[in-house]
């Protein structure tokens, strides 16, 4: 259940879309962008470009939203040339990719969220033409039931299957975490996943600088498990690749100076051997 923070900054969990749409629409408008979403901009909305004016971090972590989004699109172009049929987006927020990444017409995209950030979007691109077939589910993830009926009804009619929850894993519980993995690991056909994860030390950096206003909204950050993307060994996946963000941003040329020097030595990791942040591809483990 995701409660209503009125009078907040941040006012629900919708609102963490709107803010990351603001980063996207900064790099797409660069003259060097390293990707481009010609929505992101309608989709923030003057509130997401209020949000993120006022956010205590400003624009210095732009970066980690920038080499997010170029590997979560690395990720997705990989495995749509490797043969995967359908992406399911779990809370998909306001993301465009299904309208601005170069897809084939014949690949399924299903987006899942709730109902009022999904009519927000709807309303928002109902001018723009999706460049593969899209289907939106409105449905909370929270619901077993439905989210499980849902996963074998996607899973019986693809062969094979990438999943992507960028932005969702870090405000569950682990134990919410370890029965949604299970879950996505029931049905034969979701062979793959695309997550982000940050480690323990930087979690509390983050509760430090944004914890009371995900709080408030009912969204407080809660998921950076001590063994990292191990973590998922046990609920049926295994991690298969693990990009830096700290390491990708430096390549890209986003970090400001002295993330730059941190960049030049080894990535600062933790029990488990995880980056700091990080976008993980995990598979089946079966």
């Amino acid at each position: 259940m995701i409660s209503s923070n009125e009078g907040g900054l941040i006012r629900d969990i919708s609102d963490t879309a709107r803010w990351v749409a603001v980063y996207r629409a900064r790099e797409s408008e660069r003259p060097d962008a390293v990707f481009s979403d010609p929505f992101a901009r309608r989709l923030a909305g003057e509130r997401g470009e209020h949000i993120a004016d006022a956010l205590p971090f400003g624009d210095k972590a732009a970066w980690s939203w920038t080499a997010r989004t170029h590997l979560i699109d690395q990720m997705i172009g990989n495995e749509v040339r490797r043969g995967v049929d359908l992406v399911v987006n779990l809370a998909a927020g306001l993301d465009a990719r299904p309208y601005r990444m170069d897809l084939p017409r014949s690949l399924k995209w299903v987006e899942v969220d709730l109902p009022q950030i999904l009519d927000y979007k709807e309303a928002a691109l109902s001018d723009a033409q999706p460049r593969c077939e899209l289907e939106r589910v409105r449905l909370d993830l929270s619901d077993v039931a439905g989210r499980r009926e849902l996963f074998d009804r996607l899973g019986r009619a693809a062969r094979g299957v990438l999943v992507v929850s960028e932005g969702l894993l870090v405000y569950l519980a682990a134990e919410e975490v370890g029965a949604l993995a299970r879950d996505l690991a029931a049905p034969p056909a979701f062979q793959r996943w695309v997550i982000d994860l940050p480690n323990p030390p930087l979690l509390r950096l983050l509760q430090k600088q944004m914890g009371d206003l995900v709080a408030a909204a009912g969204a407080p950050y809660r998921f950076a498990p001590p063994e990292g993307p191990s973590f998922f060994n046990a609920f049926g996946w295994k991690p298969i690749q693990v990009e830096s963000l700290l390491k990708t941003a430096a390549r890209l040329k986003r970090l400001p100076f002295f993330l730059r020097l941190i960049a030049l030595l080894p990535d600062s990791r933790g029990r488990g051997s995880q980056p700091w942040s990080a976008v993980c591809l995990l598979a089946k483990s079966s």
